[in-house]
């Protein structure tokens, strides 16, 4: 049993009643109990709203920051009902419109629209969905709860997607579709075209120009068919936030990036997420299908607390791929963890495969490293300077043992991958 405001409106309408025609305990048991037989028959009168038919539709997935709809279909099969119905979900779902004012007549169904905009990656699911139905009077009413089940997925946003045409258009021209063509080292013959003034002359096949009246030039373009392994790490250097997101969010988006990239390449990309345990893993997917696995993958992977065993990882990435590949490991650039976790255990990987380390540094150390104006600045510039050239020399040392290296800004780290990506095939070195 529920009461609304009427009832203590009726409440206060006694007052005066008690106050002046019977003060005394008799009048007020007289109000209380008016106030009560109102209460009970509202409440008789009222419809019930466990009685009630209900089910959703509607979307199951949404990047996040963007609105999701999920409708509510409501039944009625008894007397009629009406009050309000509140349609709850966890605070980071982003509910724009928990509650609802209901009047269904017997028979009668309604579609209700929730609009939610979650503010976290992940599942988010429906708690419950709770009635109130008011009696005709509007003093009291009934109260019910039902469970009905519905998960909205919440994905990566994937904010780097506007840097993704003009990689493109760079891929065409180093895979021949352009004016532009390039020859690297390593690349594979695609045909044979005549000459063009500023054409490079050690592309000149002597043997068709031969063959012809006019010089005629092979072509070339980048190896396809390599394989790409995403590897996220989701250990405890990924939780600290880096701008306005944690460094595992601007990781994603710089993967997604790069998987779009290589699979319009023609290479076959796969996703690895692990600190202690494997947390999303996507191998073997369709070029159509590798962006939607590798988003839905990892919606729901979140960093841990934990120190990412690299040792496993190493394992785990040499006893997927068989044959020569770009191992593409987005991690902190901590120096200590570098030269304690996983510069001891790197060496069988940079043996078969080309590594990429890339790593989201944070833009306040050039902030703090610029501010001097007062001794505790300096103290914070001094501390980010020494930052920065420990960043330095680890930068260094990977380098020396054969990784490539990219540490960007949260807003660069996700082209600059690409790019980095780009210059290997361009150089013929996937």
């Amino acid at each position: 049993m529920v009461v609304t405001g009427r009832a203590a409106i009726v409440a206060l309408v006694g007052v005066p009643f008690v106050a002046f025609l019977m003060p005394s305990w008799a009048g007020v048991s007289l109000v209380l109990a008016l106030l009560i037989l109102l209460c009970l028959v509202d409440l008789v009168l009222a419809g019930s709203p466990r009685k009630l038919q209900l089910s959703r539709e509607g979307d199951t997935s949404v990047r996040l920051g963007y609105e999701a709809s999920v409708t509510l279909l409501v039944g009625n099969p008894g007397r009629r009902v009406r009050g309000v119905l509140r349609d709850a979900w966890p605070p980071s779902a982003g509910v724009l419109n928990s509650r609802h004012k209901i009047d269904l007549g017997s028979g009668e169904r309604r579609r209700l629209i929730t609009r939610l905009v979650p503010t976290r990656r992940g599942d988010r699911e429906a708690t419950r969905v709770t009635v109130r139905a008011i009696g005709p009077l509007g003093i009291a009413g009934r109260q019910g709860s039902h469970r009905v089940p519905w998960t909205v997925r919440a994905l990566p946003p994937f904010n780097s997607r506007k840097h993704l045409p003009s990689r493109l258009a760079r891929l065409r021209e180093l895979d021949g579709r352009t004016a532009l063509l390039v020859r690297g080292q390593g690349t594979e013959f695609d045909s044979l075209r005549d000459y063009v003034p500023g054409d490079d002359v050690r592309s000149i096949d002597w043997r068709a120009t031969a063959r012809r009246s006019g010089v005629v030039v092979r072509t070339w373009r980048p190896e396809r068919d390599r394989q790409v392994a995403i590897v996220i790490d989701s250990g405890r250097l990924s939780a600290g936030r880096v701008g306005d997101a944690p460094r595992l969010d601007h990781s994603m988006d710089a993967a997604l990036l790069l998987a779009a990239l290589a699979t319009r390449a023609g290479d076959r990309v796969s996703l690895l997420a692990c600190d202690s345990a494997v947390r999303a893993d996507v191998r073997r997917a369709a070029p159509e299908d590798v962006l939607p696995s590798f988003v839905n993958a990892l919606a729901t992977v979140d960093a841990e607390l934990v120190e990412t065993d690299f040792r496993a990882v190493v394992s785990q990435v040499l006893g997927r791929l068989r044959q020569r590949s770009l191992v593409v490991l987005l991690t902190g650039l901590e120096p200590a963890v570098v030269e304690e976790a996983l510069l001891p255990v790197i060496s069988p990987l940079l043996k078969r495969h080309l590594v990429v380390l890339a790593s989201v540094a944070d833009p306040r150390l050039a902030e703090l490293e610029a501010s001097t104006a007062d001794v505790i600045e300096v103290y914070g510039a001094a501390s980010a300077a020494r930052t920065r050239l420990d960043r330095e020399r680890v930068t260094a040392v990977l380098t020396r043992a054969g990784v490539v290296v990219v540490d960007e800004d949260p807003e660069k780290i996700a082209p600059a991958l690409a790019d980095t990506y780009l210059a290997l095939k361009k150089a013929g070195r996937l």
